[in-house]
């Protein structure tokens, strides 16, 4: 795993931010609502579980839809409940269960807010503003409208282990499956989305990713077994198994 002499200790928070305030954090086991959280914990926010919506729909307007197993094991490798619901990724009537979800959150350990990666996506930024504003609560979205390459630079130089899981856009091809977010890949693209108009971060669906590590973890995912399926213009990097490993 790649260090950082300089990383922020995840469980020490400034001593002028004491706000305690219970959070359920969404999580969807890709790199923006894995940041989020952390940038929250930083914040000195407590996280008391995670909600994670798998849909059947791969096309799914609201929620990330690969490599999904992952998510449980982000949260053994974190300690933090999962809180794990299939839904066949309908539009507009996943929001139903999203809110369903989140209600049930609510009641069980008394939150204050719901993070969310959101980056730019007004659509799905705007549809959990709406139901946190129905159940009263915060609607937190820490990355909103930040810059692409300095998110991603703020993620590695964090530590966070992101792998690509899926591409879907001309100049990334099948060698991208798998491959590791450091320095040199965001120079690759940078390159591309001067070339291609391939945006940095993946906000249109150019690719989606898989963490494997973030500094709030106290173990690192560890693959296992993997493979790679390509389908003439997208691909996918699919971790079939793996194991959790002290850090």
């Amino acid at each position: 795993m790649q260090t950082n002499s300089n990383k922020t200790n995840p469980n020490k928070t400034n001593s002028n931010k004491t706000n305690k305030k219970k959070i359920t954090a969404l999580i969807s086991g890709g790199k923006d609502s894995v940041f989020a959280a952390y940038k929250l914990i930083q914040k000195g926010y407590s996280i008391c579980s995670f909600v994670c919506l798998a849909p059947e729909n791969k096309e799914s307007y609201m929620f990330h839809s690969i490599n999904m197993n992952l998510v449980k094991d982000i949260s053994k490798a974190c300690d933090i409940p999962l809180c794990f619901y299939p839904t066949k990724g309908i539009k507009e009537e996943e929001l139903n269960e999203l809110k369903a979800a989140i209600e049930i959150q609510k009641e069980k350990y008394k939150i204050d807010g719901v993070s969310s990666g959101a980056v730019e996506s007004v659509y799905q930024k705007s549809r959990i503003d709406n139901i946190c504003k129905e159940l009263e609560i915060e609607s937190l979205t820490p990355l909103w409208q930040k810059d692409p390459e300095t998110l991603l630079k703020e993620m590695v130089e964090c530590g966070m282990d992101i792998r690509i899981a899926a591409v879907a856009a001309d100049g990334l091809d099948e060698s991208y499956l798998g491959e590791k977010i450091d320095p040199e890949m965001i120079e690759k693209l940078k390159y591309l989305n001067k070339k291609k108009y391939v945006h940095i971060a993946g906000e249109g669906g150019e690719y989606e990713t898989a963490v494997l590590d973030a500094p709030f973890f106290k173990k690192r995912i560890v693959p296992i077994s993997f493979k790679k399926e390509w389908n003439g213009n997208r691909g996918f990097f699919y971790i079939e198994e793996t194991k959790l490993e002290n850090k």
